[in-house]
């Protein structure tokens, strides 16, 4: 079953001091329930696409699975808007240790507000990838402009994986998490190496972006967009390097500036 990413619709749009009727593109959304040995798990609400890629990255960030070997059988039911997930190994589902928030050390350095699986997964970053000043403008420009769907509706967000010199992979979604998600199923499913490679993102880097990237284990995020406070200073403890307002010929470095040169 093919899922459109977006759909034409009739809109009244206003300009010039006048109402006219227009066809705009409009962004779709779907509900994906996610089942884990038999047990709804979650539901995400996704742009159509990569839907595997998606289930996968999920059940790693949240700490399910570490390999994609450990999933036994994944089917996914387009029609009814389900993802039927059996682990190689039976393991104990417990929504409390996915939704409840609590203070955790991060890395023995500053204390954070974490999700408590976010302490087992969360990895510092051993990354020595170097990028050029240009290369960040470049790597952002590449992945944006090279959003159809992102330039039809702008009610997405994009992400990419990149090495210093080229997009690797890229993924789009109407949740920033989902196509982050996208990403790092991608990665697992396709054993593809992380530790030296940048991770491109089109929205704020929130603590929970910044978590999520140290789980997926860049060393790099560069952000056409700000920062949080929060999210710097786990930055800061997880040694990732965290760029922001990348606009036109410039950005702002806000943790590990060591990894940009000129």
């Amino acid at each position: 079953m093919n899922h459109e990413m977006s759909i034409k619709r009739q809109i009244v749009k206003y300009q010039s001091q006048q109402f006219v009727t227009i066809e705009d593109n409009i962004v779709t959304e779907f509900p994906l329930t996610i089942f884990v040995n038999g047990i709804e798990f979650a539901t995400m609400v996704c742009t159509p696409t990569h839907f595997e890629e998606m289930v996968i990255g999920f059940l790693a960030s949240e700490g399910l699975i570490r390999f994609y070997e450990e999933i036994k059988n994944l089917t996914i039911d387009e029609g009814k808007g389900f993802a039927y997930v059996v682990l190689s190994e039976k393991k104990e589902i417990n929504q409390q240790s996915y939704t409840k928030r609590f203070i955790g050390s991060c890395c023995g350095k500053s204390r954070q507000f974490y999700f408590q699986n976010d302490v087992k997964t969360a990895k510092t970053s051993t990354s020595n990838t170097i990028v050029s000043a240009e290369q960040c403008v470049a790597l952002m420009n590449h992945m944006q402009g090279n959003s159809l769907v992102f330039k039809e509706t702008g009610g997405v967000h994009n992400a990419a994986i990149c090495s210093s010199e080229q997009v690797l992979v890229t993924r789009t979604d109407i949740g920033r998490h989902n196509a982050l998600d996208k990403l790092f199923g991608h990665c697992i499913r396709n054993k593809i190496a992380v530790r030296d490679k940048i991770l491109v993102f089109s929205g704020r880097i929130s603590s929970e972006v910044l978590t999520k990237a140290a789980k997926i284990g860049v060393g790099i995020v560069l952000s056409k967009s700000a920062p949080t406070d929060l999210a710097i200073k786990l930055a800061e403890d997880l040694n990732i390097t965290a760029v922001g307002f990348i606009r036109g010929n410039s950005f702002n470095i806000y943790s590990h500036p060591q990894r940009i040169v000129l």
